[in-house]
């Protein structure tokens, strides 16, 4: 089963240190080694950043932590596949565009 991350604040808040705990699940304290998501959504917008590999040896993970978002909304996934090979297309959140 995967694991989630949820934020929703008041105020623009970073989750540096819980996201930080969910990476290390990814791969290092957890089996959720088959990628990881996270979304950023800032009114209208989102800002997504998702990477087939395990969370705790990503690059990008690295990258999220080290430059902290502030956002009302956040929500990050990391992924155990049980069905569907391990690729970017794979991994959460999915994105869709709806009426057009």
């Amino acid at each position: 089963m995967c694991e989630l991350l949820g934020m929703s604040a008041n105020v623009p808040t970073d989750i540096c240190f819980s996201f930080s705990g969910l990476l290390e699940r990814g791969g290092r304290t957890g089996p959720h080694a088959d990628g990881w998501g996270i979304a950023f959504y800032e009114g209208k917008g989102v800002r997504s950043f998702r990477d087939p590999m395990s969370s705790c040896h990503s690059e990008v993970a690295r990258f999220v932590k080290c430059y902290p978002i502030k956002s009302h909304i956040v929500i990050s996934h990391i992924r155990q596949a049980n069905r569907g090979r391990v690729c970017l297309e794979n991994t959460h959140p999915f994105f869709r565009e709806m009426w057009g």
